[in-house]
């Protein structure tokens, strides 16, 4: 057992889990209490009146080869979101344990936390050097009852990556105190790798993934969690036995074929050519005070008057989010749309 697993709850640790019908499927199923037929409309393949599998191999050894790591060490989720209520439930005893957030971020890591019952400490990203991690802070901040650390990267809503050596510094400073949670929910748009490369050299390290974004696959609810097997074991015991639906296992299957990942990466190359066309042409215009550099599917934009550009966009039939907080006081987030869409986009504030 890694040095980690001892920050869990000791509860989860001795919890027998739900022990779902056997999976056998030579075998006539008569077990699960399933319906025996298939209803009208259904087009699936195994069909829809059965239970799917509980973490489906195809997604789990294919998601597994996608990420470079071994299929222990991965759990198949709903998107990011589940990996975040499961990191939560597995270490955090409501009322006692704490976890580390660097806003301005991603709030569903602060919102899991608070369903869970676990305190949510703040340590800010530092807006005066391009929004960068203040890893001291974050070490200040850790005490005996924090489990988690979450850093995304590249961050949302600021768009920036943090170079994988920092990660890896604070990782090994953290150790084995808290566990850090990188999600690179936006990896595959950014110049930076994924740490997923050094799982088995950071014992304390959880990475999340998704298919949401540079996949298109958001409608899906398909991501995983990816850490050391001991962990992915202990996230088992408390994921719900069918988490992932039939037509999702068919449909993501299929996309990870090799001419499917090659669309998606000339599709990250085309987003990646309008990002860069459209935060040339936002800087252009007269009530743009700032484009931060992005490497992300989104640009973070600072606005003299950003009532006045959620009007106008609004004007041409779309919407952009209002991202305005303390640490973002006249700030909007722009998702890159398709080449007509940002021409539409532009011109409501041309």
């Amino acid at each position: 057992m890694s040095s980690i697993l001892a920050r869990a709850r000791p509860d989860i640790l001795a919890l027998d889990p739900y022990r779902h019908a056997a999976w056998e499927p030579t075998l006539t199923r008569m077990h699960a209490n399933e319906l025996p037929w298939r209803v009208e409309g259904d087009i699936s393949q195994a069909g829809l009146n059965r239970y799917p599998e509980p973490q489906p191999p195809p997604l789990v050894e294919g998601l597994a080869a996608l990420y470079g790591v071994r299929a222990e060490q991965l759990l198949v989720g709903r998107g990011s979101d589940e990996a975040i209520d499961l990191l939560m439930r597995v270490f955090c005893r409501a009322g006692q344990d704490n976890v580390i957030v660097c806003p301005p971020t991603f709030g569903m890591y602060g919102v899991a936390a608070r369903i869970q019952g676990a305190a949510v400490r703040a340590v800010p990203l530092a807006a005066q050097s391009g929004f960068a991690l203040d890893m001291q802070a974050i070490l200040a901040a850790v005490d005996d009852n924090t489990r988690l650390v979450f850093v995304c990267s590249p961050n949302n809503p600021t768009a920036n990556a943090v170079a994988p050596a920092l990660l890896e510094e604070l990782a090994a400073r953290l150790n084995p105190r808290a566990l850090l949670v990188v999600d690179e929910a936006y990896i595959e748009f950014a110049s930076v790798p994924s740490l997923c490369a050094r799982l088995d050299a950071i014992p304390n390290l959880a990475v999340l993934r998704t298919l949401s974004k540079a996949h298109g696959l958001a409608g899906a609810r398909c991501g995983a969690l990816i850490a050391q097997a001991d962990i992915i074991a202990l996230a088992r015991k408390v994921i719900p036995p069918y988490a992932i639906t039939q037509m999702t296992v068919e449909a993501v299957a299929a996309l990870l074929s090799p001419t499917a990942l090659a669309r998606m990466c000339a599709g990250v190359q085309q987003l990646l050519a309008e990002r860069a066309r459209l935060a040339t042409s936002l800087r252009a215009m007269p009530g743009i005070r700032h484009v931060w550099p992005s490497d992300a599917n989104f640009l973070l934009v600072d606005c003299a008057d950003a009532d006045d550009v959620l009007r106008r966009v609004r004007g041409a039939g779309l919407i952009i989010r209002d991202v305005r907080q303390s640490a973002l006081p006249c700030s909007l987030r722009i998702s890159v749309g398709t080449p007509q869409q940002n021409d539409r986009l532009l011109e409501s504030l041309r």
